[in-house]
């Protein structure tokens, strides 16, 4: 498979997917994984998720914010990883671009609640596999 084709595969896959593996690095230096909603994504580059300020992966982030996520189409048997940075972010505008009506069972304050956070997730490169193929690249 070309890096053409399996870009543009990773992103209809980035795109339908509602789920993301967000993998972060552990206090003890082992990795940790933890399903999240994905808001939002630009393209492969930037990713979008919120989460609670207290939560052991913001801590994580705080420390290191370099992670990973992977998006899986268990039906096709594919998936792409990125690899990059995540921002922390608190900002008014972040907040209300990803506000969801509902989000008050979680942030019971609503948007402006200080335990909601905003995961900016900005990929560095990517790997593609389906079908046997395994396809690294850039991600601009």
């Amino acid at each position: 498979m070309d890096k053409e084709t399996a870009i543009e595969q990773a992103l209809a896959l980035a795109d339908r997917s509602g789920i993301v593996m967000l993998g972060t690095n552990g206090d003890n230096g082992f990795p940790n994984i933890k399903a999240m909603l994905k808001m939002e994504n630009e393209g492969l580059k930037t990713v979008w998720m919120g989460t609670n300020t207290s939560s052991r992966r913001v801590g994580q982030l705080r420390h290191d914010p370099r992670a990973s996520l992977y998006f899986i189409d268990m039906e096709k048997w594919m998936g792409v990883m990125l690899v990059g940075e995540v921002e922390l972010l608190q900002d008014a505008a972040s907040r209300q671009r990803l506000w969801r009506e509902g989000f008050e069972k979680y942030y019971p304050l609503g948007v402006n609640d200080p335990d909601y956070t905003v995961l900016r997730f900005t990929a560095r490169w990517g790997n593609y596999y389906h079908g046997l193929a395994n396809v690294t690249f850039d991600v601009e």
